[in-house]
């Protein structure tokens, strides 16, 4: 497929290579879910269904780091790849597209999910000698998306996504305003590096819009609810509409390539001066708006954005060529990331009250989660209706390969 973009002089990487790239990212976005929910027993104060007996300030910074960028990063992916589908199979095929690879797998899998959270939430509960937690009566406000809460989103997004286009393609019909006047902001604000400041702007404003934010915890979270909180949506939001407007000109991105090593220190320097603002143990009352709100809440979102800018170019350096064990991975990462929660949970409520310290169970949770998720994906999901469903069909080695596509399947997720 011819992918629309604006050539940068000297550019030698392919636009399917990209793609490549910006998969691996994405995937890592999913798989980093798995460790930001596995701090989660050790983290203190105590904010999860399971709390362990063992807990540590070095897991709270663990916890913060993730959460600063891997939402940001995946939803900016999430929109590049959107308008991709879109234009290669048209609104009716992006529409049954979606209906498979991200609607169905929610109606499939969120019942299954959620009854094992419940009863991983049983077991902990017991294992622990405490009451088990009463049911929330489920309301449009707290319906329990649980951590496919982002299927959801993306559902929201596509819809919002496609009604904008709509009305731009009225104001728009031949593109010719988007070409001279879209297109070349953004490559101004790419080229210049004013994607923090420009696209992070709204981010900053509605986080000193939100009387109870809770600064420590940066984009409050979304899990529970259909109606999006206005602060992640204006977070995800944009991060998800940038990625569009990317995939117009593929080869911007480009610039990120080359500045990502000044990009991954900035993420690092503003990540560090923000974590030292408000320490390592949350506060979990709001704060009054003040100069340390406003500092802070700009320090953050310029962290989202650096490390979502250095991450994103780093891959586009080093992972940009096909590779079949990235790739594997990268196939691998949608149903990891689905199923993983139930058997992360169960594990930390088995160790929860464990005489050994944080730093043993924390690694053995992951050396449990990781191999027993990726060989149930190798062995009854891949070549099966469910891979199919998540990733499209993929065949086994001895079977007649279909013709090559230009993008890689995983991308199109």
């Amino acid at each position: 497929m011819a992918i629309p973009s604006t050539p940068v002089p000297g550019a030698a990487t392919s636009a399917t290579e990209r793609l490549h790239a910006l998969d691996a990212v994405r995937a890592g976005a999913l798989l980093l879910g798995v460790v930001l929910h596995t701090t989660l027993s050790f983290l203190e104060p105590r904010t999860w269904v399971v709390g362990d007996v063992s807990t540590s300030p070095v897991m709270n910074g663990t916890y913060f780091v993730i959460h600063v960028f891997r939402m940001t990063l995946f939803f900016l992916i999430a929109g590049f790849f959107a308008r991709l589908v879109l234009h290669r199979r048209g609104t009716g095929g992006f529409v049954r597209n979606r209906a498979v690879r991200i609607l169905a797998p929610l109606v499939i899998f969120w019942p299954l999910v959620m009854a094992s959270t419940v009863v991983a939430i049983i077991i902990a509960a017991n294992l622990a000698g405490e009451e088990v937690p009463g049911a929330t009566p489920m309301t449009p406000s707290t319906f329990p998306l649980t951590h496919l809460w982002f299927l959801y989103w993306l559902l929201v997004l596509y819809v919002l996504a496609l009604a904008v286009r709509a009305v731009v393609n009225l104001l728009d019909a031949d593109g010719t305003r988007r070409s001279r006047l879209v297109d070349p902001i953004v490559r101004t604000v790419v080229a210049r590096d004013l994607t923090p400041l420009v696209v992070g702007a709204p981010l900053c404003v509605a986080f000193l819009l939100k009387q109870d934010w809770l600064l420590w915890y940066g984009v409050p979270p979304a899990e529970n609810g259909l109606i999006p909180n206005p602060v992640a949506l204006v977070a995800y939001g944009c991060a998800f509409g940038f990625g569009w407007l990317l995939q117009r000109q593929v080869d911007v991105i480009r610039v990120w390539e080359r500045r990502y090593p000044r990009n991954l220190v900035a993420a690092v320097v503003l990540t560090g001066v923000a974590l030292a603002m408000v320490g390592l143990t949350p506060d979990t009352e709001p704060e009054a708006l003040g100069w340390h709100k406003v500092v802070y809440a700009v320090v953050y979102t310029l962290a989202v954005w650096a490390w979502t800018m250095g991450l994103i170019g780093a891959a586009m350096r080093y992972l940009s060529r096909p590779n079949p064990s990235i790739r594997y991975v990268a196939d691998a990462s949608y149903w990891v990331y689905v199923v993983h929660l139930p058997l992360v949970m169960a594990l930390q409520a088995a160790v929860s009250q464990v005489a050994l310290p944080w730093f043993v169970k924390f690694p053995a949770i992951l050396l449990v989660t990781y191999p027993v998720t990726l060989l149930s994906y190798r062995y009854l999901v891949r070549y099966t209706f469910i891979g199919a469903l998540l990733n499209g069909r993929r065949r086994r080695r001895d079977e007649k390969p279909a013709t090559e596509a230009a993008v890689p399947q995983a991308a199109a997720r």
